[in-house]
Parts: structure tokens; C-alpha cells; sequence
């Protein structure tokens, strides 16, 4: 069924007001996408102060050249949706990447992060890297090896000295 014009501008109108508030947009592509995954999808999204716009792809290249992003819709040849980013960028790439390991019809087109268009591997590597608590872990186990190293040889020599005398104290 044709969207009507008024439908169309209320359309352009949310688009445009998601594209002011976005930090990062995912463009998946959702053919063969059953509607129960993609509201699966959306509430995980949502979860995440991000939000999935199903949209076609003539108004998204409106909405797209008004905000000075390159995008062809000609490159895109399946049904594609707008994946919104409004709070923090990783977790989104994480969220989608991790659902598009789970549903293969989901498919990871690109997207828009920090004012470029990232292909579909850069958007993998983002969702791959690890969060921000696991980077802190990792600093503070960098940080505290050397110094438990330190520790145990310093307990070596004790450790040897108890194990000399107890070999020789009388029975």
C-alpha cells in the first residue's frame, strides 16, 4: 500500500528529528526479517536509548542529503532500516551485532559514526571491541601483575627458609 503525502511528511519529520539527536546510525538490512525479530530487535534497542525506524530508502536519501551524509540507495538492494544511536554508540553496535549473529537474515549494511559512513567490517570491528569495564579490568590486572610478580619471589625466600628448618628440626 502507497503511503500517503501527509503520511510521507510525517515520516520526513521524525527522521529529521531522530538525525538532530543521533551520535551514530547502523543501516541493516531486515528482508526475510519476520516482524516478531524485528520488534524482538527494537525493544533491545530501546533498552539502550536507541531507537529502529523501518523507512524507505527514497526518504531516508532526503533526510540523508539535508544533513550533508552521503548516501546512494541504489548500493542498498533490499529493505533496510535506520538503527538510532541517541546515548552511547558501542553498546548499539554491540546490540545489533550480536542480534545479527542470532538471526542471519539480519544483515549489517554501514553506517554513520562520527560523521563518516563506516562500512559493514568497521561496524563489526566497533561492536567487537570491548566495553569500557573490561578495558578498565584489564588496566588494573596490567597494573597489579608486576607487583603481585614482586610479592611472590619476596615469599620465595621465606618460603625456602621454612622449608630448610622444618627439614632439619629434630623429631
Amino acid at each position: 500500500m502507497a503511503l500517503t503525502k501527509n503520511q510521507k511528511q510525517k515520516i520526513l519529520e521524525d527522521l529529521r528529528e531522530m538525525f538532530s539527536r543521533q551520535k551514530a546510525i547502523i543501516l541493516v538490512g531486515i528482508t526475510g526479517l519476520k516482524v516478531k525479530d524485528i520488534s524482538e530487535l527494537r525493544k533491545k534497542i530501546k533498552s539502550i536509548e536507541g531507537n529502529l525506524k523501518v523507512v524507505k530508502k527514497t526518504l531516508a536519501e532526503l533526510v540523508f542529503k539535508e544533513n550533508k551524509m552521503d548516501f546512494e540507495k541504489d548500493k542498498f538492494k533490499q529493505e533496510m532500516a535506520l538503527v538510532f544511536s541517541f546515548e552511547s554508540e558501542l553498546p548499539l553496535f554491540k546490540t545489533v551485532y550480536q542480534f545479527s549473529q542470532q538471526n542471519q537474515n539480519l544483515k549489517i549494511l554501514g553506517g554513520y559514526f562520527e560523521n563518516s559512513f563506516k562500512e559493514t567490517g568497521e561496524i563489526i570491528t566497533l561492536a567487537q571491541l570491548p566495553s569500557k569495564d573490561e578495558l578498565m579490568a584489564r588496566l588494573v590486572r596490567g597494573l597489579k601483575s608486576p607487583i603481585s610478580n614482586f610479592v611472590n619471589v619476596l615469599e620465595g625466600n621465606i618460603k625456602g627458609l621454612i622449608y630448610a628448618l622444618s627439614a632439619i628440626k629434630p623429631r
